[in-house]
C-alpha cells in the first residue's frame, strides 16, 4: 500500500532519523530524504519500504525505493538499507513515529447525549451522536467517534479509542489504551437457554465483560457478557474482525484471535495463544498457554500447553499433515486396490477351474 497525496505527511524526513526510529543500523547513502512509505513492489524514489520475509528477497533487485528496512543478514550493493532484528516491527515504529496523524483534542460535542452522574476525564474527543449512560466513568484522552453507545455503569480507561457505531453495553469494564473498531458489540447477552417441552426459556445474563489494558478488537466482533461473573479478555490480546466470543470465556494475555473465529461459552484460553482464521471451539474446554491452531481447525477437546493443532476434529499438526498426505494419494491407492482386486479375481478363477482334485 502506498499513501495517497492526501494521506501522506507534508514534510521530509532524513534517513538518519528513520534509522533511529526503526532502532536499526544505516548502510548506504546517509543523505537520503524520505517523503513517503510504500509496499516493496510499488515504492519509488523518495519512498521507504521494508522486507521481512527472506523468501521475497529477490524483490530487492527490482525495488525502486530510496531505502529499505531489512533483517540483519540482508546485503545489497545498490540500495540503502536499515538493518534491524525485526524489520516488520521496525517499519511499524517508523510509521507510528512519522506517518500517523497526531490525535486531535475535540472536546465534547453538543450533539452528544450524556446522562447525569457520569465522570469524564480530561482531553476527551466525544463526537456527535455519542451516548454515554449514567454512572459511567471515562478516563483521560479517550476518543468516542460518532454513533458510539456506552451503557450505564461502565468503566472506560484512558487513551481508549471507540470507532463509529461501537456498542458497549451496561456494566462493561475497559482498560487503558484499548482500541475497538467500528460496529463491535461488547457485553451483549450470552446465548443461554433452558429447553423444556420444546420451548427455549431465556437464562438471564447477569454477568459482564472485562477488557484489560492494550487490547485491540476488530470491526464487527461480538463479545458476550457472562451469565454470572465476567467474560475476560486479557492484557495485550489482539482480536481481528468478525470474531464471536461467547459468555464466560476467559482469554489470557498476548493472544492473537484471527477473523471469523467462534469461541463457545465457558472456554478458557491461556496466554500467547494463536487461533487462525475460522477456528471453531466447543464450549467448556481449556486451551493452554502457547497453543497454535491453524485456520479452520475445529477444536473439540482441551489442548495442552505449546501444542500446534490443525484439522477437524483438531489433532496434532504433524499427524494432520500425514493424514492430508494420505488423502492426497487417495486416487493412487484406489487404482492400486482395483488392480489388486483384478489379480485376486484372476487367481480365484484359476483356482476354481483346477477344482479340489487338483489342489
Amino acid at each position: 500500500m502506498k499513501l495517497s497525496e492526501t494521506e501522506k505527511t507534508a514534510f521530509e524526513i532524513p534517513i538518519a532519523e528513520i534509522a533511529i526510529a526503526a532502532e536499526g543500523e544505516l548502510f548506504g547513502n546517509p543523505e537520503i530524504i524520505i517523503r513517503n512509505i510504500a509496499g516493496i513492489k510499488e515504492a519509488s524514489e523518495g519512498d521507504l519500504t521494508f522486507l521481512s520475509n527472506p523468501k521475497y528477497i529477490s524483490l530487492l533487485e527490482s525495488c525502486k525505493a530510496s531505502a529499505v528496512i531489512v533483517g540483519k543478514n540482508v546485503e545489497h550493493r545498490n540500495l540503502t538499507l536499515i538493518k534491524t532484528q525485526n524489520p516488520y516491527l521496525g517499519f511499524a515504529k517508523v510509521m507510528k513515529a512519522f506517518f500517523v496523524t497526531p490525535r486531535e483534542i475535540l472536546g465534547i460535542s453538543k450533539e452528544a447525549v450524556i446522562e447525569g452522574e457520569t465522570s469524564l476525564g480530561n482531553e476527551l474527543s466525544i463526537y456527535p451522536h455519542t451516548f454515554i449512560g449514567r454512572g459511567t466513568r471515562v478516563g483521560d484522552r479517550t476518543t468516542f467517534y460518532p454513533g458510539v453507545y456506552v451503557g450505564r455503569n461502565c468503566s472506560i480507561g484512558s487513551d481508549v479509542i471507540l470507532y463509529p457505531n461501537t456498542t458497549i453495553m451496561n456494566d462493561v469494564t475497559i482498560g487503558d489504551r484499548v482500541i475497538i473498531h467500528a460496529g463491535a458489540v461488547i457485553g451483549s447477552d450470552g446465548f443461554g437457554f433452558a429447553t423444556d417441552n420444546r420451548i427455549h426459556h431465556k437464562i438471564p445474563q447477569l454477568g459482564s465483560v472485562v477488557i484489560q489494558d492494550d487490547v485491540e478488537i476488530g470491526a464487527g466482533t461480538t463479545i458476550d457478557r457472562a451469565t454470572l461473573g465476567n467474560t475476560i479478555i486479557g492484557k495485550g490480546t489482539k482480536i481481528d474482525n468478525l470474531v464471536q466470543i461467547g459468555h464466560n470465556v476467559s482469554i489470557g494475555e498476548g493472544s492473537i484471535i484471527v477473523a471469523q473465529v467462534g469461541i463457545s461459552g465457558s472456554v478458557t484460553i491461556g496466554n500467547y495463544v494463536t487461533l487462525g482464521g475460522k477456528v471453531g471451539i466447543v464450549g467448556h474446554i481449556h486451551i493452554e498457554d502457547g497453543v497454535t491452531a491453524t485456520a479452520k481447525a475445529g477444536i473439540t477437546k482441551s489442548i495442552p500447553k505449546g501444542e500446534t493443532v490443525a484439522g477437524f476434529p483438531a489433532k496434532k499438526f504433524r499427524h494432520w499433515l500425514k493424514q492430508m498426505a494420505f488423502l492426497d494419494r487417495g486416487p493412487e491407492f484406489m487404482d492400486l486396490l482395483k488392480e489388486l482386486k483384478k489379480r485376486i479375481e484372476t487367481i480365484e478363477s484359476l483356482l476354481s477351474k483346477r477344482g479340489p482334485e487338483n489342489g
